[in-house]
This record gives C-alpha cells, structure tokens and sequence, in this order.
C-alpha cells in the first residue's frame, strides 16, 4: 500500500510550491470565513493556477450554500470539494449540480461516531475521517485535536477514505503503520501558528509519508 498525502489550507505561493515540490498528491484551500486559512477568491485563483497536474485541487467548505461553491469553482478551478458539517443528501446535491468528486468529513470521537459514514455511500466519493472538535468550538477542523486510531480497527469503510486530525511530522508514520490509511491530512501539524505553513514541516511531514 502506498499512502498519499493531502496539505490542507496552504494560502502562499511559497508553501504551496513547497507542498508539490516535496510530493503531496493533493493540496486544500480553505472558503470558511471564520477560519485562519480562508482565501479571497482572487487569492485561490492564483494558487490553483499554480498546481500541476496530477496534484489535486481540494476546495474545503463547512456546509455551504450553492453560492459560495460556485464562485470557489469559477475562482479556483477546483478538482473536488470537501466538506464538513454536511448531511449525506446536502452532499449529493453539491456533487450532482457541480459534477466533482466529493470528499465527506465525519467528525470522530468514539467508534459509534464511525457508522455516519455508511449515510454518505452514494452521496460522495470519500470519507474524511477527523478528530471531532469541541461542542461549541468555531471550527470544525484544523485545531491539532486527533482521536484514538484504533478505532478505525475491523471497521468495515462503505467508501474510499483518508485519515485527518492531529496529524504531524512526528506522528505521521505511526499512524499510517496503525491505520493502513490511504491519504493522510494535515493543516495545523505544519503550521507555526494558525494559518501559518511552514515549508520544513511541510517537506518533513511529506518525507516521513514517503517512509
């Protein structure tokens, strides 16, 4: 098994090259306001026209309105969105109008959160298995929480699925080793603080990925 990796709300030329240069198969770009990574459209329009094939394109979105998918496709030229805190039939519809894979986030805390995944069979494409954030918290992601890997243990997947949350340069490979996962996310375990990569732990995360 070769495990893949995608760096998740990169906002700079300078760590976007650094993700392709040092081998990410796919390359996020955050449309959430509230978020440290968020991009103007203008901006993700420069950075999507950066990306040489075959890394993918990932816009990331938090239950959003037809409206805002629109013009992150017009500005970004995106390969496939992924989102977060959306119900499997919102999913299929995101997919069915915009014609681009769609990856589901399910937000994992204990082995019962993992049955939310078979809802989204026929709705997307992948499963984003992530550390479920505090009730409360204003994001639904990117916060270094991870949850219990031996979780995913026996747990028959209904689709295609990446592992995230609380991944980082250090605990990368182990959590390969435990989870045989596919594709691996990160945002915050290559940051120096929020919303600000770092091209070191970006290159060590992709080479400790690379084994």
């Amino acid at each position: 098994m070769h495990t893949t990796a995608k760096i998740c709300g990169l906002s700079t030329p300078d760590t976007l090259d650094a993700a392709i240069r040092s081998g990410a198969s796919h390359v996020g770009f955050v449309f959430f306001p509230p978020s440290p990574r968020h991009l103007t459209f203008a901006l993700a329009e420069q950075l999507a026209a950066r990306v040489p094939p075959p890394v993918a394109r990932v816009g990331v979105f938090v239950d959003p309105a037809d409206e805002l998918v629109e013009r992150a496709l017009e500005s970004g030229s995106l390969d496939i969105l992924q989102l977060h805190k959306t119900t499997p039939a919102r999913a299929a519809a995101i997919r069915a109008k915009t014609a681009r894979p769609v990856w589901a986030a399910v937000a994992v805390r204990t082995r019962a959160d993992l049955a939310a995944a078979a809802g989204f069979a026929g709705a997307a494409d992948r499963i984003l298995y992530d550390a479920k954030t505090p009730e409360g918290a204003a994001l639904p992601g990117g916060m270094g929480l991870r949850f219990d890997w031996s979780l995913l243990d026996g747990f028959r997947h209904p689709l295609p699925w990446a592992l995230s949350g609380g991944l980082d340069p250090d605990n990368v490979e182990q959590a390969i080793a435990r989870t045989r996962a596919p594709i691996v996310d990160v945002s915050s375990g290559v940051e120096r603080e929020p919303g600000v990569k770092d091209t070191g732990r970006i290159a060590a995360f992709l080479r400790a990925v690379a084994g």
